[in-house]
């Protein structure tokens, strides 16, 4: 039976990354070696990173002044390490999920946060609107996608200063305009590579403003003078990190991966508003992630819903449940996940319609 990958992450990494990331536990580079025992500071890892960092700014558009870096840590060690580098003085949040209200714990460590507005009377199920950033703050930080939630923000903001944003799960899956931004931020583990590496699009001259002393592991500025280099870095993520980023170029690019995800969420998200046991949890289709597709059962077949797992999973479909906060089912939709995985769902949920 064919297994169809719905899982929010870790999550599904396309057979291009796998084989070839495969490969290089084998025999890396013609070395003779396996990618998990070579040095990093070899020519052939160079190479990698290199490569790694300049198809990240191709695919991206990055301008000229900003750094790419690979780093350990994840999006979490993020939350306060770019408190710690950016907030002087005030900084401005979004709260629209569980990750972006840790990383507003984690900013009120290093200075005055502003929660300039709040999706958590609704359990995080819309994007807020009509809230104003004030112009005095360090910057505006917000988390793109919710992946509990299903909510996603489409578009980067119009705010009157410089932005910081957690990308974490739809990194790559639009365009964004990273000259509004002095920080974007992503762990790899949904649509770049395996957990364990985390990547950062930080702009240079945004650097080195703040008063405090940092420790030299968490400055930014340290692993931009090397490169990503300073430590050892993750060195198996981020092989298979450029693996998807020529997978991702081979294919047409981020505007060609962005049009197939509009059609797969467009998709799933019809067969959710015209089914008669099914309903979105996300009501504003402008706030519907098109990553993270939440649903739960209408309130009268309530009763069905851990049916309905058991016989998804039956059926292949892997990781469907939803996170225990919002309940349901969850199918994340990262760019790697083919059409074919989401009409096997939706064909899924008319077969178990059709039984109940």
């Amino acid at each position: 039976m064919k297994k169809h990958n719905f899982y929010a992450g870790p999550s599904i990494l396309s057979p291009y990354t796998i084989q070839n990331t495969a490969d290089a536990v084998i025999n890396f580079a013609d070395m003779g070696l396996s990618i998990l025992e070579i040095s990093h500071r070899s020519k052939q890892f160079q190479a990698v990173v290199d490569e790694a960092v300049a198809l990240t700014k191709e695919l991206l558009n990055v301008p000229e002044g900003y750094s790419v870096l690979f780093l350990g840590g994840g999006a979490s060690l993020q939350f306060a390490m770019s408190a710690m580098n950016f907030l002087n003085k005030k900084a401005a949040y979004l709260d629209t999920g569980v990750w972006a209200s840790k990383a507003i714990k984690e900013a009120k460590l290093f200075g005055e946060v502003d929660v300039v507005a709040s999706s958590k009377d609704k359990n995080y199920n819309y994007i807020p609107k009509d809230y104003v950033v004030p112009a005095d703050v360090d910057y505006f930080h917000y988390t793109s996608n919710n992946t509990i939630y299903g909510t996603e923000i489409h578009k980067d903001p119009e705010v009157p200063v410089r932005m910081i944003c957690d990308m974490s799960s739809d990194i790559f899956s639009r365009p964004v305009d990273v000259s509004k931004y002095d920080l974007i931020y992503a762990g790899a583990q949904k649509n770049l590579a395996p957990s364990g590496v985390t990547i950062c699009i930080v702009k240079d001259d945004a650097l080195g403003h703040v008063d405090r002393v940092i420790p030299t592991m968490l400055k930014y500025q340290t692993h931009v003078d090397k490169g990503s280099m300073f430590n050892t870095p993750p060195v198996l993520p981020i092989f298979a990190a450029l693996q998807t980023l020529k997978y991702y170029k081979s294919i047409g690019g981020i505007e060609a991966i962005q049009k197939i995800n509009i059609e797969k969420a467009d998709k799933l998200y019809k067969a959710i508003d015209e089914s008669k046991m099914f309903q979105a949890c996300v009501p504003a289709k402008e706030d519907r992630s098109l990553m993270n597709v939440t649903f739960v059962m209408k309130p009268e077949y309530k009763e069905f819903e851990k049916d309905f797992i058991e016989f998804a999973t039956a059926q292949g479909m892997m990781g469907i449940k939803g996170h225990r906060d919002v309940g349901g089912f969850r199918a994340s939709l990262y760019n790697a996940l083919p059409m074919e995985s989401v009409d096997a769902l939706i064909e899924c949920m008319h077969e178990f319609e059709a039984k109940h």
